[in-house]
């Protein structure tokens, strides 16, 4: 088993004239989300990046590796405080 850790950018971005946040992920190629405030985009990225992975292995591919991603070969927990 193995660990991914992605990184990922949230920005402001005003919606709709209002204060909110987009947040992506640079290492898996159209990953973004949004939320109108930043706990409600890191929430958002966290999902879709979940997501995003869930898709990659049930069709077959394989989770990138890249400059952007650490991995860890043990299990771990990664927290945002």
């Amino acid at each position: 088993m193995k660990t991914y850790i992605f990184k990922v950018v949230i920005e402001e971005d005003p919606k709709d004239d209002r204060m909110a946040y987009h947040a992506y992920c640079p290492a898996l190629k159209g990953c973004h989300t949004w939320g109108y405030t930043y706990e409600e985009a890191l929430k958002s990225i966290r999902e879709a990046v979940e997501l995003y992975i869930e898709d990659l292995r049930e069709s077959g591919e394989s989770i990138p590796e890249k400059s952007a991603i650490e991995v860890i070969p043990e299990p771990a927990i990664s927290i945002v405080a």
